[in-house]
């Protein structure tokens, strides 16, 4: 029989609090998600970072680290850092810009090109295992309530 003095024993752990935050959730899920992201992309060896900006390049040829640093929400020296590594990995190089000297754009070499094409599949393949208990209805659907949280327009 316990005594008063032994601490509690929890037999079942209650969740409800926690489980009906959307922070709370939305970080559960990432984290299962970046799980699986970071094996399936280390054959690349592409951190979640790099295979974004990368992503962004090749969907934005001669896009400039500053509007990086805007679609992603990161600040200048963080993204100096991705951009240089990348470059010295041979994935990117820099060009100036058409319209502004002063400005550089970014664009996927051929082996950037490549890389980026198997790394999508292999994200998109990695987000349909991670959401295969979701239809395609709410596999959209969760998208967009998550995106209108921290869209700002």
């Amino acid at each position: 029989m316990p005594d008063a003095t032994d601490p509690p024993y929890v037999e079942t752990v209650d969740t409800r609090f926690l489980e009906s935050l959307v922070g709370y959730n939305a970080r559960r899920a990432a984290l299962s998600i970046i799980g699986q992201f970071l094996p399936r992309m280390a054959v690349y060896d592409l951190r979640p970072l790099d295979f974004s900006v990368l992503s962004l390049i090749a969907h934005n040829a001669g896009i400039t680290s500053r509007q990086l640093c805007t679609a992603l929400s990161l600040q200048s020296p963080n993204v100096v850092g991705i951009v240089s590594a990348l470059e010295k990995r041979g994935l990117i190089e820099r060009r100036t810009h058409p319209h502004d000297r002063r400005a550089v754009g970014l664009h996927l070499t051929p082996d950037g090109t490549a890389l980026v094409q198997e790394a999508e599949k292999t994200a998109a393949t990695l987000e349909m295992d991670a959401t295969a208990r979701l239809t395609a209805a709410e596999r959209k659907t969760l998208i967009r309530l998550l995106q209108k949280i921290y869209s700002r327009g």
